[in-house]
């Protein structure tokens, strides 16, 4: 190993432990575990798939016109459902919040009407 003996593993390992504690030792074991199944995985689809995924490449890339004309579909679905929302609300919802007037994810939304009141 590079000409490094049980001491020097030993200082190294202890030279480690000292800089991140004992608390984040296994945190840093696991993440390394992982990228390293990560990386073997990636290498192992790399020298399995090859030459196959060149050539299905630039057929995936474009989209059919089958897949546009359900993407448009979609498209106009999504927006006469949010039209219909906002028609049944009333249009009295702020964006960014809840039916309820709650803001989402607690970030509070400002209300123009509420600040010229105060």
């Amino acid at each position: 190993m590079a000409g490094l003996g049980t001491p020097e593993i030993l200082i190294i390992l202890v030279v480690v432990l000292l800089l991140f504690g004992s608390a984040k030792l296994p945190q840093l074991a696991r993440s390394l575990g992982k990228s390293a199944r990560i990386l073997k995985a990636e290498t192992k689809g790399l020298h399995d798939d090859g030459s196959e995924d060149a050539k299905a490449a630039p057929a995936a890339a474009e989209p059919s016109s089958e897949a546009r004309d359900k993407a448009a579909r979609l498209r106009e679905e999504a927006a006469r459902l949010e039209r219909e929302a906002a028609a049944a609300e009333g249009g009295q919802r702020n964006r960014g919040a809840l039916a309820s007037g709650e803001p989402i994810e607690g970030v509070p939304v400002s209300d123009p009407g509420r600040m010229r009141q105060g």
